[in-house]
């Protein structure tokens, strides 16, 4: 298909299936090795540069959209992003980790776990909900952090929004696989090729890539088309899922519950950092924004509304499962079917499996789409080419963004066990959800050119405070879980760094339509809480964060701090008629 390349008086037909070195590197520190070399030996002053630039409202909602050619199709209401965010949200998650966790570390208390993940999800919702409504683009929480929080916070973001997506992707289809060997009756790595590698990535998985295949072809077809399809495949997921919270209480004793915290408050905040991997996805919905008919009305319908409901549904599922069997006898490789199965409805797991099936089937789907809405905005500043962001004019589906996450998932979910993606994604989950967290005090507290200079430094050294005291109470945790006295320091500085934000500094920014209640609390409570939880993951967890972390700092230093840095300083071209009304639409 073609694109309209306006330049000047000059139109030309560009078709959107081109691939020239042009597509790829435009910008200048590319065009040669002498361009290249120069923007080496600059690296220094554009890292500066990149660290201190912050974006506008304005750009991200206008100005960036260019980049993608074509326009995306608002054709999304309330009641879509609604059934996007079951879609999302209600798959592998609950049906694989919650028998994992009650077994290993929390027992009857995986509840409770799934109440400490609910309100950190909660809380990270609302800060997600208010800045999809100020700056309805496609890019979520990497648009709102590159806003508030500068370019290089953004490019952390960027790089473990992608890394989240395509592992995030890979454990979900490696389940798949698992739950369908189950509808089969055979064993769960029956189907996967054995092979002689390393431990961990020696079953080798062909369905879960013809899965990823499939819903990525569906996701490129049609925004409004894959909202159907998820809503149709949602909605008997619904089913499953009632018939196993009211089947699964009919058949509870008491006597299960018993005890109920088997392993301490410990194994339910551990237990409660691996199943925050159930929560993830919500973020999709905040991408969507872009193609949502109106944004400030139908994105906290949306956003909020589903969450509720789904943690609700989280806590009913974990209780029910928790009171038909005794903990010590839960299958952590298939929970609910085995459960079923010792009160007599061995028949009920075909049921849990196929359930288990279209719940993460829909959360492929979702993610195929809101995952590639991520990319498209990241490739629209240049931190990844920006041949990714190109929209294709008759579907209006970001194609080739599309086929970069799901080309990467399928590779990952080819090699990669579950086991070694879970922990790694809730690293990368609640790392973001704690920087947008900040970036929300940020905007609320400081507007350039309007907050003076003394109060800049307060805000930031009481949310320094915050972070501080937050991973202090968290190290605490860590090292002696069973003592009180570090809490009496690290609790009261949280506590006086937000009530310092509230009482000394005045609110530069209020929210046009929906706005975080309680501001500066609940962010600074989603802050302490996020980094808690992410305190309670293993040590595993963080050196495999960490060495991605250093890949995209290898990265970012040869490419991505060029690109950016070349796109930044280039001229502005004027905005269409289209993005013009967008912007009016944000700012009423």
């Amino acid at each position: 298909m073609d694109t309209v390349d306006e330049t000047g008086d000059e139109i030309q037909q560009r078709s959107y299936w081109r691939w020239s070195k042009q597509d790829f590197f435009p910008e200048d520190s590319f065009q040669n090795w002498s361009a290249y070399r120069s923007a080496l030996l600059q690296t220094f002053t554009r890292f500066k540069n990149r660290v201190i630039s912050r974006s506008e409202d304005a750009d991200e909602i206008g100005e960036l959209r260019h980049q993608s050619e074509n326009e995306m199709k608002r054709c999304l209401s309330w009641w879509d992003l609604t059934w996007f965010g079951f879609g999302s949200v209600i798959g592998a998650g609950i049906f694989v980790l919650t028998g994992q966790e009650a077994h290993e570390h929390a027992g009857p208390a995986i509840v409770l776990s799934y109440v400490a993940s609910g309100i950190s999800s909660m809380l990270s919702v609302f800060c997600y909900t208010e800045f999809a409504v100020e700056i309805p683009v496609a890019g979520g929480s990497f648009a709102y952090i590159r806003v508030e929080l500068g370019d290089f916070a953004a490019f952390i973001t960027a790089g473990n929004i992608i890394l989240g997506s395509v592992a995030g992707n890979a454990a979900v289809a490696r389940a798949w696989t698992s739950y369908f060997t189950t509808l089969l009756n055979h064993h769960p790595n029956s189907l996967r090729i054995h092979t002689n590698l390393t431990d961990g990535f020696n079953l080798l998985d062909p369905i879960a890539v013809a899965v990823i295949v499939f819903t990525s072809v569906i996701a490129i077809s049609s925004t409004k088309r894959t909202s159907f399809f998820n809503w149709i495949a949602s909605a008997l997921n619904m089913v499953v899922i009632f018939f196993v919270i009211v089947t699964g209480f009919a058949h509870a004793k008491t006597s299960n519950l018993t005890p109920f915290m088997p392993h301490g408050a410990k194994g339910i905040f551990v237990a409660a950092a691996i199943v925050y991997f159930a929560y993830g996805g919500f973020d999709n919905i905040a991408t969507m924004a872009e193609e949502t008919k109106n944004p400030s009305k139908d994105i906290p319908l949306g956003l909020l509304g589903s969450m509720s409901i789904i943690t609700v549904i989280y806590c009913l599922m974990a209780l029910s499962l928790s009171m038909m069997q005794k903990y010590t006898d839960i299958d952590p490789n298939a929970a609910y079917s085995v459960a079923f199965q010792s009160v007599g409805m061995k028949w009920a797991k075909y049921l849990v499996a196929l359930g288990a099936l279209k719940g993460m089937t829909t959360v492929l789907l979702a993610g195929a789409i809101g995952q590639a809405r991520y990319a498209t905005h990241i490739a629209r500043v240049h931190m990844i080419p920006p041949w990714f962001a190109l929209v294709h004019p008759k579907t209006g589906t970001p194609i080739n963004a599309t086929l970069l996450i799901g080309l990467a998932s399928a590779c990952i979910a080819f090699f990669s066990s579950l086991d070694a993606l879970a922990s790694m994604l809730s690293v990368n989950s609640l790392l973001i959800s704690t920087m947008v967290a900040v970036a929300l005090l940020v905007r609320r507290y400081y507007v350039r050119g309007i907050t003076s200079r003394s109060n800049l430094l307060k805000l930031t050294f009481f949310i320094l405070v915050i972070i501080v005291s937050s991973v202090g109470t968290c190290a605490y945790w860590g090292l002696n879980p069973n003592g009180w006295l570090g809490y009496t320091v690290t609790v009261p500085l949280w506590f006086l760094g937000t009530l310092a934000i509230s009482v000394l500094l005045p609110q530069e920014r209020t929210p046009k339509v929906w706005g975080v209640p309680l501001v500066p609390w609940f962010p600074s409570l989603s802050i302490a809480i996020n980094l808690f939880l992410m305190g309670s993951l293993e040590a595993q967890a963080f050196i495999r964060f960490g060495i991605c972390t250093v890949a995209m700092l290898i990265y970012y230093i040869f490419f991505g701090l060029h690109a950016t840095y070349d796109m930044a300083h280039q001229p502005k071209k004027p905005m269409s008629s289209t993005i013009s009304e967008d912007m009016e639409k944000a700012r009423a």
